[in-house]
């Protein structure tokens, strides 16, 4: 298998970064939330020099976003080349879940290319990667960085390198992880388990002396800097507790202590089966154990060490998000939602790629049990993320199956490069139906359309009160730049009977159906219909309208 040409690969990375581009351009919806909008806030600031370094000289807010500068640093250079807008905000999240598959061709297109073509589909093609690129989150940014760090330890310590440089770039990359997203630290058990281990074998002494004293020297200047902006050297720490009291009330040890049980005993698999992480959870189990049957000659030492690596990386960040806590001064397990699971990626799918890797080099019994397992959650789930489970788990079905059937093609027998071209292809087509499924789905925002009539309103001659909806209000500085004009004032729509309409301060009501229209927003902001709205409103006049976004001037009754 090893001998599979390296087109699988390479066509596998051409798929993913195409799919993925395609996927980030049909599928953005503009702003979604506090978050992305803040972070580009802060890139906005940092570009013009009015970024605080300090903390809220009052301490209201409770904000740890502002910490992470490997967020917003880089947004803020794409501000400066390509202005303020959607796509520059979240060009930075697109290119680290590319240079995820990037990272994943290089340490395996050549050395294993079954494990590089399943890893690059696995990771770069399951919905919630996708879903991530087109939001100003860290979630996709710390997943780059967590990969490439892991993969610094891994070759960094292989015989014949240059053992002080992957130090140096191990400690490197954990750093630029921790500025990005404080979840870095689910990889902290697994590489203090590595050092221990390395340090009784006696191995690997010159990569650890430069990781931990040029890691030691980057902590220090960082404790540093913060004693100097905030009189606290372990300010990001308290920040974040800070946080977790701020948040107590819907967190499990307070607000939701009922379900504390089920959060760490059987929800978590539940979770990971509903997202679709079930497919790379079998296939990484399938890595599991000594290789059975007669192989080629090295085949079964040549990826041993690898694949132990990405098992036990895996296994170790599953436990630690499965029974870890938010908070070092109280037992909060983390939230299950699909963001969080992002440091789990990388490892659990290059595990998987392994997993599929054995499975359609020796068939038999392990294939059919995989593929088994497969077909049983998907008549578990009964939902629409089912697919990702139903088309490989029969694939490989029939692969396991492949041994007693006499007819089956001699191209497709177990070990053969076209099976497991033909599985990786399978693979791909499940993965791809969902979030082809939402490429086909209209915009749900009306983003552009709002950001056009935005600035149509704000003329050389614009003044007055705009009325917006409560989603609107919260970020409508982005869609000028961050340069609102002066002369507009900001309203929600129930400040109807607190606002002075004259010749000279009309009124300006901006109704954009798409978002009032949006299940997400109905269910936990907006209480209201478009309808309702303009009932408030009777006495207006349509000025413009841009798809689903309608502007009125209001009068006076």
């Amino acid at each position: 298998m090893n001998r599979l040409p390296d087109s699988l690969p390479r066509w596998t990375l051409l798929f993913v970064g195409l799919f993925t581009g395609a996927y980030f351009l049909l599928t953005h919806e503009g702003i979604y939330g506090v978050d992305d909008y803040y972070y580009a806030q802060h890139a906005y600031q940092l570009l013009h020099g009015t970024l605080e370094l300090g903390p809220d000289p009052q301490e209201l807010l409770h904000d740890p976003l502002h910490e992470r500068w490997l967020i917003f640093g880089p947004v803020a250079v794409f501000f400066a080349l390509f202005g303020v807008n959607i796509i520059s905000a979240t060009l930075w999240p697109l290119l680290a879940t590319l240079g995820c598959a990037g990272l994943i061709y290089g340490l395996y297109g050549r050395r294993e290319p079954v494990v590089a073509a399943a890893a690059m589909l696995l990771l770069g093609l399951h919905y919630f990667t996708l879903n991530l690129t087109n939001y100003l989150y860290p979630d996709n940014i710390l997943m780059f960085w967590c990969l490439a760090g892991a993969a610094a330890l891994l070759r960094g310590r292989e015989p014949g390198r240059r053992a002080g440089w992957w130090g140096l770039g191990f400690a490197l990359l954990s750093f630029a992880a921790l500025l990005s997203k404080e979840t870095i630290t689910y990889y902290l058990p697994f590489y203090l388990g590595m050092l221990a281990l390395d340090a009784v074998r006696r191995r690997h002494g010159r990569f650890w002396i430069v990781a931990l004293t040029a890691g030691t020297l980057l902590l220090a200047a960082y404790g540093a800097f913060y004693y100097v902006v905030t009189d606290d050297v372990l300010y990001r720490v308290h920040l974040i507790e800070q946080t977790n009291r701020f948040l107590s009330e819907g967190n499990y040890l307070v607000g939701n202590r009922a379900a504390l049980l089920g959060r760490v005993t059987w929800q978590p698999l539940g979770f990971f089966v509903g997202i679709g992480l079930g497919l790379m959870l079998t296939l990484a189990a399938a890595a599991l154990g000594r290789p059975a049957g007669t192989l080629a000659p090295g085949e079964a030492t040549s990826e041993a060490p690898d694949r132990r690596f990405w098992l036990a990386l895996a296994a170790s960040t599953l436990a630690f998000y499965w029974l870890g806590s938010t908070s070092l001064s109280s037992y909060n397990p983390i939230t299950l939602l699909p963001r969080m699971t992002t440091p789990l990626l990388p490892p659990l799918a290059l595990a998987a790629g392994f997993g599929l890797q054995r499975l359609v080099r020796q068939a038999g019994l392990r294939a059919l049990m995989v593929g088994l397992v497969l077909v049983l959650l998907t008549a578990w789930l009964r939902t629409a993320v089912a697919v990702v489970y139903l088309l490989p788990g029969l694939a490989l079905m029939a692969v396991g199956l492949s041994s007693w059937l006499p007819r089956w093609p001699a191209a497709l027998r177990p070990g053969r490069p076209a099976l497991a071209a033909v599985v990786v292809a399978v693979l791909a087509l499940a993965l791809a139906v969902r979030p082809t499924y939402f490429m086909r789905k209209p915009p749900v925002s009306a983003h552009a359309a709002q950001v056009r009539m935005l600035r149509q309103l704000a003329g050389p001659a614009a003044q007055g009160t705009v009325l917006v909806d409560d989603f609107l209000f919260d970020n409508y500085a982005f869609s000028y730049g961050f340069q609102a004009p002066k002369s507009l004032r900001f309203r929600r729509y129930f400040a109807r009977d607190s606002i002075r309409i004259s010749p000279t301060q009309p009124a300006w009501l901006l109704l954009n159906r798409a978002t009032l229209a949006n299940d997400e927003l109905t269910r936990k902001l907006i209480r209201y219909s478009p309808d309702s709205v303009l009932s408030w409103y009777p006495n207006r006049r349509l000025v413009a309208r841009d798809g689903l976004v309608e502007l009125y001037e209001v009068r006076r009754d």
